[in-house]
């Protein structure tokens, strides 16, 4: 998958590239990455990217033509059928699905506002769609477009060691993800839960799937109204709520 992210701070975006997931992904080819500044197609002698908000008030706006310039540059080494996504507290708020979909794509074109926010027209001529982390103010795009491609590159087949670490990740299946413990059996008295001592890989997996209902019922409850529990569900999240009936 090729990734391009359209930015005044690229050096704050190559940074993901020397870490962890992200950057086994590029070292290994699955990932390409690379960003655009739309200073460089600034005209004038400042290297102006933004200007006041018609009809005032407080901050500035990017302007459209660098960032329009920036974005057809990036086009350029995109391959064909790749989306133009605007990190933005406007988009669609970002979720599992949402990164299930955009892995699929060829390639993605990130685009990282700052300052007040782009010109609008910007929305209009040269991007797909918008894309939200969530209800809350950031300074820019950077860390936005950083999260979406951490959660798509990690999508795509061979980056992570064991593939089946993204089905079982919280959200996979709409639910949280159930608890996890390591080495040594014992803290401080808290003990591993018996049943993953026990050997039984069935029992194993229908305790992991209770509590991961029962823990999304506890935490996010939206999660597990949205999802529409099947009988069996059901009867696992009814079976936790009894055993955690005093918490």
């Amino acid at each position: 998958m090729e990734i391009s992210v359209v930015s005044l701070f690229p050096e704050m975006v190559n940074e993901i590239a020397g870490y962890g997931v992200v950057g086994r992904a590029i070292d290994n080819g699955t990932v390409g990455l690379e960003c655009v500044n739309p200073r460089d197609f600034a005209t004038d002698k400042h290297r102006t990217v933004d200007d006041r908000p018609y009809g005032g008030g407080p901050g500035m706006v990017m302007k459209f033509e660098p960032v329009a310039a920036a974005v057809e540059q990036a086009k350029e080494t995109m391959p064909a059928g790749s989306a133009v996504v605007c990190m933005s507290p406007q988009g669609k708020p970002f979720d599992q699905a949402a990164a299930r979909r955009l892995a699929k794509l060829p390639g993605m074109i990130l685009l990282a506002g700052r300052y007040e926010g782009l010109d609008e027209r910007l929305m209009e001529a040269v991007i797909d769609e918008e894309i939200s982390l969530g209800d809350f103010v950031l300074s820019g795009g950077e860390i936005a477009a950083m999260a979406v491609i951490d959660a798509v590159a990690r999508l795509l087949p061979g980056v992570l060691g064991d593939d089946e670490s993204a089905v079982q990740d919280s959200f996979s299946d709409g639910l949280l993800d159930h608890p996890h413990y390591t080495r040594p059996e014992v803290i401080d008295g808290r003990q591993v839960p018996e049943v993953l001592l026990s050997g039984d890989h069935a029992r194993i997996d229908r305790w992991r799937r209770k509590q991961s209902i029962g823990r999304s019922f506890r935490r996010r409850p939206e999660l597990v109204e949205n999802l529409k529990l099947d009988d069996e569900q059901q009867a696992l999240l009814a079976e936790f709520l009894q055993e955690n009936s005093d918490e």
